[in-house]
């Protein structure tokens, strides 16, 4: 659902238009602390108001870039686009961070004002934050923070769960027509295109005619 902003109580720093990039989409979160950078795929963020600028987005507690954030109170949002292939899905949202260089192959560093990189391909925006608030969730916290800073990037549309799902995330591979026979006393299944006529059911010791094809 679009918001509506009131673009004079907006910071110089800040294009309004990057705002509207949130009411939907999938984003790059990342953190930057002690000199390490890292980044997860997150989809919840919304803005909540416009004087102040004011968003929050909600990650899992269990993923690395959380504990950065809280630390440091700052992160960056760089929304993707529908042109993002599946292995930045994969690079981002697979592994943990600790052990890994999320950047390993970004181009170039790409930083924003409050120092945290930001993904520059296949993203349409970056927008930056900082943490005035949390709330603790469950498994989950919230975070609730100003934005500082947006840019933006191209005029790509922003990739929706729906069409991550239709075009982006590979499709499970069909799995081959499984063939063979099954006890209809014991449920035993051989397994073949064929079932020999002097089978016997090594269960119930019944014969090849009390055997059906599995359908």
């Amino acid at each position: 659902m679009p918001f509506t902003i009131n673009t004079n109580s907006i910071s110089k720093d800040i294009d309004a238009s990057a705002l509207f990039k949130l009411s939907y989409g999938l984003f790059v979160l990342t953190a930057r602390d002690a000199g390490k950078d890292n980044g997860c795929i997150i989809n919840t963020a919304v803005q909540l108001t416009s004087s102040p600028c004011r968003i929050s987005i909600t990650v899992n507690k269990q993923n690395y870039t959380h504990d950065m954030i809280q630390r440091t109170d700052t992160f960056n949002l760089s929304v993707l686009t529908e042109e993002v292939p599946f292995k930045v899905f994969e690079h981002f949202g697979f592994q943990s961070g600790k052990n890994v260089n999320k950047f390993a192959e970004c181009e170039s560093e790409n930083r924003t004002g409050n120092g945290v990189l930001y993904v520059p391909k296949f993203t349409n925006a970056v927008i930056s934050c900082s943490v005035v608030a949390s709330v603790d969730c469950g498994t989950h916290t919230m975070f609730i923070a100003d934005v500082t800073e947006t840019k933006i990037l191209s005029d790509k549309p922003s990739v929706t769960y729906q069409y991550y799902f239709d075009h982006i995330k590979p499709k499970p591979e069909a799995k081959p027509e499984k063939k063979g026979y099954v006890c209809k006393i014991c449920g035993y299944v051989y397994e073949g295109d064929e079932l020999p006529a002097d089978f016997i059911c090594p269960l119930c010791k019944h014969g090849a005619e009390d055997f059906e094809p599995i359908k």
